[in-house]
């Protein structure tokens, strides 16, 4: 972590990364994409996502989420910044001379060989099918369909853990508390992800979230009626109503999840 001198107001609680971690400050160019910003608008141009726009510009770093290259060893050459996520990056060089993004787990470091194998050894950046992994071990990056790529738990500090197996499904116990059936056959990579000073990180100013392309969000009680359910009034009042977004929905307590599908995989709720 990096502190500042209190040059101002706004410098005074500010804190950031010192990136001493980082072995690397220019991406690998063959493994870069253009990324698009949408303003948090649709494709007719209507806003459908609040507070967004503007920031600085980033390109995207293709992740190997899916590690499909299976039994081909390879080495750690450097360890990367990231501004698409709050994870490090890790470039991996494999022995056939190809490279490769992934998620850099905690005590990842340069020089270090990574494998994703049916029965590889349980270390940290090694991805291994559920079955193969024994239980209590902290996973990351995991998938929800076999070959799917990893969708779950890919945030700095991130962790799940194996809670048990049962016939064609393993117990994940989420970071949030949730506990899920995942397939046996879907693969996690070992370790918890780096980067845990993330979440001590103080933004300081306003101007560093409009740096991340956060607009300014602004309070229901402070518009109209036409535009938020807490809007208007003569003064400043509450409304009488429940708390809820700008299309009504309860902000506080209130179910969203419908998916009744994949419901029976969810063994324990994570609010409960």
């Amino acid at each position: 972590m990096k502190t500042y001198n209190a040059t101002s107001p706004g410098r005074r609680f500010q804190t950031g990364h010192d990136f001493s971690d980082l072995t690397k400050k220019r991406p690998e160019k063959g493994l870069l994409a253009s990324l698009r910003r949408t303003g948090g608008r649709n494709n007719v141009g209507l806003i459908t996502t609040d507070h967004r726009g503007g920031g600085a510009p980033r390109n995207y770093r293709i992740i190997d989420f899916k590690r499909n290259k299976l039994n081909v060893p390879g080495k750690v050459i450097a360890l990367e910044y990231d501004p698409n996520r709050t994870a490090r990056i890790a470039l991996i060089q494999y022995i056939d001379g190809e490279r490769a993004y992934i998620l850099a787990p905690l005590g990842l470091k340069v020089g270090d060989k990574i494998i994703a194998a049916e029965n590889a050894d349980v270390q940290p950046g090694n991805a291994v099918p559920l079955r193969n992994i024994p239980l209590g071990t902290s996973i990351h990056n995991i998938e929800l369909k076999v070959g799917g790529g990893g969708k779950l738990v890919r945030s700095a500090g991130g962790e799940a853990q194996i809670m048990a197996k049962e016939g064609e499904y393993a117990q994940i116990r989420m970071p949030s508390g949730e506990v899920r059936l995942v397939s046996i056959n879907c693969k996690a990579t070992i370790g918890q992800i780096g980067n845990l000073d993330h979440e001590n990180i103080s933004i300081g100013k306003a101007g560093r979230n409009r740096h991340l392309g956060k607009k300014p969000h602004v309070r229901g009680m402070a518009m109209n009626p036409v535009d938020h359910p807490h809007g208007g009034g003569e003064g400043r009042s509450k409304g009488g109503n429940h708390p809820s977004s700008p299309t009504g929905v309860p902000a506080k307590g209130y179910k969203t999840r419908t998916n009744k599908r994949t419901q029976k995989f969810i063994i324990k709720d994570r609010r409960k």
